[in-house]
């Protein structure tokens, strides 16, 4: 099956996973963050000990072990009547994360939507990352060095994907604005594509 999906897109701290989060509230609407599934493997199990391994570098987790676990998470999803994939969209977030990912799914979402929520001011993410890490123990986000290098990474791996998918469907969103506004943009986008 191929799945309709929408994509939420941006430098670490932009806002996808609060923007997803209140997407997924939406009835016929599934969010999907990778970062989260990731986070919430068992730290001693084989898969959260490499995810560890990278993570605590602020490292990309290899491509092929990234898309086998979204692909075994969908399926449990819908295993479970989490996700309808007949009828609803699916958000991803976190996920392709690089041009090689975006090939390797191909086959698998029809991608009618790139929400970049695009920010300029880097210390303005920063302290969103920090401020995210304490309230929510995300142990990957606390030191500087690994935020630095976590952007390094987006801007060299991850913003090349914005070239594999036609300008026509990648709509640029202000993520400088309240969460609010950011969303009514999300949902004026979201609603032409329906």
């Amino acid at each position: 099956m191929i799945y309709k999906t929408i994509l939420l897109f941006g430098a670490p701290g932009s806002g996808k996973g609060t923007q997803g989060r209140i997407l997924g509230q939406v009835p016929n609407y599934f969010y999907f963050a990778c970062g989260d599934v990731f986070r919430n493997l068992r730290p001693e199990s084989a898969l959260g000990k490499k995810f560890m391994a990278y993570s605590t570098k602020g490292e990309l987790v290899p491509d092929e072990l990234t898309v086998e676990l979204w692909s075994s998470h969908i399926s449990a999803c819908t295993a479970d009547g989490e996700f309808h994939p007949e009828e609803d969209w699916l958000v991803l977030d976190g996920i392709p994360r690089n041009p090689h990912q975006v090939d390797m799914m191909s086959e698998a979402i029809d991608v009618k939507a790139v929400l970049h929520l695009a920010c300029k001011d880097i210390e303005k993410m920063e302290e969103r990352i920090q401020r995210r890490a304490l309230k929510e123990n995300r142990m990957d986000d606390v030191k500087a060095e690994v935020i630095r290098n976590r952007f390094e990474t987006y801007e060299k791996e991850t913003q090349p994907v914005l070239d594999k998918y036609a300008a026509n469907i990648v709509h640029d969103i202000d993520s400088t604005q309240t969460p609010l506004c950011v969303f009514a943009n999300v949902l004026e986008i979201v609603r032409s594509i329906n």
